[in-house]
């Protein structure tokens, strides 16, 4: 294994070695993983409330006295927060909201031929659980995220997961953010069990149609898990551990990358971080200034843990860094080159791009507007990032008037015998050939 910190020149790096290199770190324990969390949710189908309120006691030693955050608990979480912490949430949901309410789905109404009308009809997702980690970190940001676009498509049953802290409460940020966007109903259970629970329902907590929300490797097995159940709800995406990829040329500020870099890292031991650029020396100056800022850091352990899995990416020109990334599909991918705008166009796979000097990866994560809950693992090659369309559901309507089926009948007919299918055809002709006697 090559030093995570020393720079790699991928022209020199054979295949494997080039696979091997942009594995993430946490799907390495991903088979040791899934058999623990398959434990965990046959335990949360059996036992129910009591399953969670054990876990509470075996991964936060917490002892709730309900699953339940009830509103004397939301309004004192509230009470605990500053005037400014309250406002930086406030303004975070005004912003979020704003981007996301265009991002509603239009109904298409549309008629194929004369006298066939097709329509495209959107309808809110019944019942959708939300989960926010509040591991090493509470994320209130998250409970933002997830709860600004689930109201703007008005979702019947909303609620939310949160982990309860030592003293039997849950993050008051967390619950904070969370009623002000909406959120009514807020439990306090975490990880693989909290999904577990809402995939399933419990004594208290219901169970949902759909799942959305971040997490570690284990709340990201557990949602692929229960996602594969029949009897199972969906999910949103594979939201796991963060990561970043910059792509960084020579007139970059190694400062800036740097800062990217470690504010990604900071986020937990199992996070990824990538730089890859054209410059040795813009690499060098990157590495010095890591060095410099990391000391200053109150998370510094955690980060220099997940620094071990940073990778740092010599190539001879942009082209191949674009092809790396596109291959990498990384949740967050940061342009520090010369005209960034230019280069959206060599992009396919990324959640969220950030460009230019004046774009830390940062502002998605709290208030630029976008939502930063978004795919990770290479996911973002065939996910997208949380949207308003993902709390909703569509379904088709057709209608037809005599004349539009009698247009359509021959070509029916047709298709429905060469499959075989007489009944199909059928259920056309008596209708052709009655003419409209029998109605």
């Amino acid at each position: 294994m090559m030093n995570a910190r020393s720079p790699c020149d991928w022209t020199s790096l054979d295949e494997m070695q080039r696979e091997e290199i942009l594995r993430r770190p946490a799907i390495r324990a991903n088979d040791t993983i899934r058999q623990e969390v398959v434990r965990i949710i046959d335990k949360v189908r059996e036992q129910g409330d009591k399953a969670l309120i054990d876990y509470s006691k075996l991964f936060d030693q917490a002892e709730p006295e309900s699953l339940v955050v009830t509103d004397r608990e939301i309004a004192a979480a509230q009470d605990s927060l500053s005037v400014a912490q309250v406002n930086a949430i406030d303004f975070a949901i005004t912003n979020v909201k704003r981007f996301h309410e265009h991002q509603k789905p239009s109904d298409i109404d549309v008629e194929t031929v004369s006298g066939v009308r097709c329509q495209r009809i959107s309808r809110p997702i019944d019942s959708v659980g939300l989960y926010v980690p509040a591991g090493t970190a509470p994320l209130p940001s998250a409970a933002v995220m997830l709860a600004v676009p689930a109201r703007i498509a008005a979702c019947p049953q909303l609620f939310l997961c949160t982990p309860c802290r030592a003293d039997g409460l849950a993050d008051p940020a967390v619950v904070t953010a969370a009623s002000r966007a909406g959120v009514t109903q807020i439990f306090k259970t975490g990880g693989a069990q909290a999904i577990a629970a809402m995939a399933y329902g419990t004594e208290t907590i219901p169970r949902a149609n759909k799942l959305f929300g971040p997490g570690n490797a284990w709340v990201t097995a557990a949602k692929s898990i229960v996602a594969a159940d029949p009897s199972g709800p969906a999910i949103d995406m594979p939201a796991g551990p963060s990561e970043v990829l910059v792509i960084a040329d020579a007139g970059a500020s190694a400062e800036f990358v740097a800062a990217d870099l470690l504010s990604q890292a900071e986020h937990g031991e199992d996070s990824q971080v990538i730089l890859i650029s054209n410059s040795e020396q813009l690499v060098a100056n990157v590495m010095a200034a890591i060095d410099r800022q990391i000391s200053s850091l109150s998370r510094r352990d955690i980060v220099e843990k997940s620094m071990r899995h940073c990778r740092l990416i010599l190539v001879c020109d942009l082209r191949d860094a674009f092809r790396i990334s596109n291959e990498y599909a990384p949740e967050h991918l940061i342009l520090q080159i010369d005209n960034p705008r230019s280069a959206v166009s060599k992009i396919r796979n990324a959640g969220s791009v950030f460009l230019g000097p004046w774009a830390p990866e940062s502002v998605g994560d709290y208030c630029s507007g976008t939502n930063h809950v978004l795919p990770t693992y290479g996911a973002a090659n065939r996910y997208s990032g949380l949207s308003v369309d993902q709390f909703m559901r569509q379904m088709t309507v057709q209608e037809l008037t005599e004349p539009g089926l009698q247009a359509l009948a021959p070509a029916v007919v047709e298709l429905a015998m060469l499959e075989g299918l007489d009944a199909h055809a059928n259920a056309v002709r008596c209708r052709v050939d009655c003419g409209g006697r029998d109605r």
